[in-house]
């Protein structure tokens, strides 16, 4: 049947993802958590009947996942791979010379890309990396003395038994250059935030980079370039999130 062809099917996934108001609830779920129907209404500025409509769309074409929790429902992106495929998405579109990016200043510094970090800090972090010798050259493994030295500042260094790759090289869509993906660009994500060298903003994938994380990278790493932002005043719930897909 023609349904079951690859072009038909890939017609349906772009489909899914052309809509603006689904392009842009993919683009908040990209931060890593997971949102009830409700929280995604806000974000498109849709009904919530009109939510539900283009979630149920999302998660037939496999994009996202549900998953319930008590008496909610909870949504989030379906796959490490998904997330990667958007990103790379969000990079084509914002691939045009001609244009200003419109892209604010902080997510282009510091943002999430998924459940690791991207942006202008993630890229000099992953270069500073390779410049110790603490990841190799393709970006896919760590030296003994990367694996030690990473493990010394509470970075999970060991491959869980999961099919993702351990690390690999992330195209950053607005620096066009490469950051730390997979369990490793997780896990030094996970022992930032345990230590408060970066914060979650709660109403996007801004990451801020605190006075002490400043004074972390500058003692850890030798990176000195980068302003020292003021951790928030306050932190409002951060909506539940899911166990990661790792």
């Amino acid at each position: 049947m023609e349904l079951d062809s690859l072009d038909a099917r890939l017609a349906s996934v772009a489909g899914a993802v052309a809509d603006r108001t689904r392009a842009r609830m993919l683009c908040a779920l990209m931060d890593g958590r997971a949102y009830t129907a409700t929280e995604m209404s806000a974000v498109g500025d849709v009904s919530a009947s009109t939510a539900s409509a283009h979630l149920r769309v999302l998660v037939d074409q496999g994009l996202i996942e549900c998953v319930p929790s008590g008496r909610h429902r909870y949504f989030r992106i379906a796959s490490p791979e998904i997330a990667r495929t958007l990103e790379s998405l969000m990079g084509l579109a914002a691939r045009n010379p001609g244009v200003p990016s419109r892209t604010p200043a902080n997510l282009r510094f510091a943002r999430t890309c998924y459940d690791h970090m991207a942006g202008a800090l993630a890229v000099a972090l992953h270069n500073r990396l390779t410049s110790l010798g603490w990841l190799d050259d393709a970006g896919s493994s760590l030296t003994e003395m990367g694996r030690t030295e990473l493990t010394r500042i509470g970075v999970n260094c060991h491959p869980s038994s999961s099919r993702r790759r351990f690390a690999f090289p992330c195209l950053d869509w607005s620096e066009r250059r490469v950051h730390t993906g997979g369990q490793l660009g997780a896990a030094i994500l996970a022992a930032f935030e345990a230590r408060r060298w970066v914060m979650r903003r709660v109403d996007s994938r801004e990451l801020v980079l605190t006075v002490r994380g400043g004074q972390a990278l500058n003692q850890h790493f030798g990176l000195s370039q980068f302003p020292q932002r003021l951790e928030p005043r306050t932190s409002p719930p951060v909506p539940r999130k899911n166990a990661p897909l790792l």
